[in-house]
């Protein structure tokens, strides 16, 4: 189960979970450089995505804190939203990716991002529902020694 957090499907999870993390930041340290041609904003939401993608990678080295998962969750699904925003609208500043959907790279990193929400949401999803039963549990033995 994948809420318990002592179990292998846990260390397998969080293994799969860094190995994408790494992912998502080297596609996006390859494609870096080209970012900080445009508005500077592009550049340093790259940077942020990079740093954010290897801190919530080393936190689940460490854990499987549920801090973790959600920054494993929100950090490549805002990517991937951004991505969709540029070739659609466009992003302030830099309409210039506007109907560009077979870059290479990008396509790689929304596979990757996909897959690493996808775990991420699992785990959490996962989490919540086993926390009520873990709520009661810590109400009753509360009730339980409560004098009379």
């Amino acid at each position: 189960m994948l809420g318990k957090t002592d179990s292998p499907q846990d260390a397998i999870a969080r293994a799969v979970a860094v190995v994408g993390l790494a992912g998502v930041a080297l596609i996006h340290v390859l494609d870096a450089p080209g970012t900080f041609e445009g508005p500077l904003y592009k550049g340093l939401l790259y940077v942020a995505l990079i740093t954010g993608c290897l801190a919530a990678a080393g936190a689940l080295i460490r854990s499987s804190d549920a801090r973790a998962w959600a920054a494993a969750v929100v950090l490549p699904l805002g990517a991937a939203v951004a991505f969709v925003i540029s070739r659609t609208v466009g992003l302030p500043g830099g309409a210039d990716d506007i109907g560009n959907w077979a870059e290479s790279l990008g396509l790689a990193s929304l596979f990757v991002e996909g897959a690493v929400v996808a775990l991420g949401a699992v785990v959490l999803r996962e989490r919540l529902s086993s926390a009520p039963e873990r709520n009661k549990l810590r109400t009753w033995r509360f009730a339980e020694q409560r004098p009379s």
